[in-house]
């Protein structure tokens, strides 16, 4: 569905952030990238939405090459205090990308409803962001996300404002969207432990300039839960797998093998 062939990006001020990045996302599946600070994540989700030009490489999107937002992709950010608009109420934050998409405006109402029934944001239509908690704004950005019914939601590190009972709630509302709606995940995060609880697959790149690392299946069962899940001797396996892979150390088995070569 989205395949990410060979990518590079190089600033004009000569650093480069990204060498040679390549992998795939299935249609349904939910991918997490994880990589030590400054490993040029946001960079490639930048670079993967359009939003920044490539040095080299290709990225397409149900065939078709990714040069500028495609209309199939939907985003959601950080910062939700910076991608939402104070002086609109949640209702009109929500419609505002259908307005192009969506000609009948009770049409538009209605696909608002149904996001918002499904982040738990019913009868706050006429609220507005400043007047909700930080969980609960992330909550409308999300909501404007998956209105837009797009075939990928991309999601970079959506949940690092917020606390961490909320980032719970977020992570496990994040899995219901993506299990009932059937939508491609694709999210960048720092977080380790909530690359593996949420993910199908784990893309692990490297420092900068990053390169993929490895690409770890995450055999666990669906539907995930944060005491059960996270209890689980594969979660810890899974988890122990990737921080090594993130801090460049070596398995054991592999320190083993090298050394039994050298002997």
């Amino acid at each position: 569905m989205l395949s990410v062939q060979n990518l590079q990006k190089t600033y004009p001020t000569g650093v480069e952030a990204i060498h040679d990045v390549s992998f795939e996302v299935r249609a349904g599946e939910f991918i997490c990238i994880v990589g030590p600070s400054g490993a040029g994540k946001t960079t490639l989700l930048r670079c993967l939405i359009g939003l920044l030009g490539r040095s080299g490489g290709v990225i397409t999107l149900d065939g078709d090459v990714v040069t500028t937002p495609p209309a199939k992709m939907a985003a959601v950010f950080q910062d939700y205090s910076r991608s939402l608009m104070p002086w609109s109420t949640v209702e009109h934050n929500v419609m505002m990308p259908l307005k192009n998409k969506i000609a009948d405006k009770d049409d538009r109402r209605a696909h608002v409803r149904r996001a918002l029934k499904a982040v738990g944001l019913e009868g706050f239509e006429s609220s507005y962001p400043w007047q909700l908690s930080g969980g609960m704004q992330q909550r409308v950005a999300i909501a404007r996300a998956i209105a837009y019914e797009p075939e990928i939601l991309v999601m970079d590190e959506p949940f690092a404002s917020v606390d961490a009972q909320t980032r719970s709630d977020l992570e496990d509302l994040v899995l219901d969207i993506h299990s009932s709606l059937g939508t491609a995940v694709l999210l960048v995060t720092h977080d380790i432990d909530e690359a593996v609880y949420m993910a199908d697959r784990v893309v692990v790149l490297s420092s900068r300039p990053s390169r993929v690392l490895e690409v770890v299946e995450i055999d666990l069962p669906r539907a995930r839960d944060q005491v059960e899940t996270k209890s689980l001797a594969k979660f810890a396996e899974y988890r122990a797998h990737v921080l090594r892979l993130v801090r460049g150390i070596r398995e054991p088995d592999a320190v083993a093998e090298v050394t039994a070569v050298a002997n």
